[in-house]
């Protein structure tokens, strides 16, 4: 019988915000997969643990993700860890819960911190519809492509940002949205200098020229405002009274419904269309 994957949520800052069922979790697995075994070392000499621990990130993903997938099949249990927050999340972890899955192994998740919903509940921008971007590609070209993409997205935007490459990240988000759309700057959450500050990316530009960044930040900014549908004329309302009359329709059920579906006059529309058959006769 297969081992178990868990997902292990571990505290972004804080090491209070381990959760009790987390703790339980590592202590009772074979052993844990972990982005970095130096700093998750730190975690369990807090918790008083000692388990064995491989490193599993991004490099060597490929080779390690089968290695622990014949673990968990050979029936050991695995709490997968990142340095900080939600493993999966942006994170070479959704690789291996893929493998788990193609492979019927169990996944559990253990809930706890993860940076970029806090940041968004701090932020005081709109929470009901939002997008998680992460990092944007450091390719100049795919970082264009991908903001063009995002210059009609409406929903909230969440993106992760190092602070060497902050300014210059702002720049290009104030390039493409304009100086004037709202962003929260989430700065070393649940730290010791924890910092949130709301303002518009043309300030934040002028913030952070004029005094460099430390600390990892999650960036919240304002969606596009709504696009404005244009209004239809009385021609249009026209045009769709002909389609249906053509269907069948008579000329009162036509400019019913043409005049519902584009928010006209009934009597203006059935007028102009009553004026232009007898045009045409």
């Amino acid at each position: 019988m297969a081992g178990t994957l868990y997902l292990v949520a571990t505290p972004i800052g804080n090491l209070g915000d381990i959760s009790l069922r987390a703790e339980e979790t590592l202590r009772e697995v074979d052993f844990i997969a972990a982005e970095d075994t130096r700093v998750t070392v730190k975690l369990l000499n807090h918790l008083d643990i000692k388990k064995p621990m491989v490193s599993y990130y991004r490099h060597n993903a490929d080779t390690r993700g089968d290695e622990l997938v014949a673990r968990l099949l050979a029936g050991e249990s695995c709490a997968l860890v990142t340095d900080a927050g939600t493993p999966a999340i942006s994170d070479p972890g959704e690789e291996l819960v893929a493998q788990c899955a193609a492979q019927d192994i169990p996944v559990v998740p253990i809930p706890g911190a993860c940076a970029f919903v806090n940041a968004l509940a701090v932020s005081g921008l709109p929470t009901t519809r939002f997008t998680f971007e992460g990092f944007l590609p450091m390719n100049k070209k795919n970082r264009r492509a991908h903001l063009e993409s995002l210059l009609g997205e409406e929903r909230t935007m969440v993106f992760h940002e190092a602070p060497h490459k902050l300014l210059s990240t702002l720049t290009d988000f104030q390039e493409a949205f304009g100086p004037d759309r709202r962003i929260s700057l989430c700065r070393e959450l649940t730290k010791l200098h924890e910092e949130v500050v709301r303002t518009t990316l043309g300030q934040a530009v002028e913030r952070y020229r004029a005094n460099p960044p430390k600390g990892e930040f999650v960036l919240v900014i304002e969606g596009a405002p709504p696009a404005r549908e244009e209004e239809a004329t009385l021609e249009d309302g026209l045009a769709m009274v002909a389609r249906l009359q053509a269907q069948g329709a008579s000329t009162r059920d036509a400019v019913k419904q043409a005049a519902a579906a584009c928010k006209l006059s009934r009597k203006a529309l059935y007028d102009l269309a009553v004026s232009q058959k007898k045009e045409e006769e």
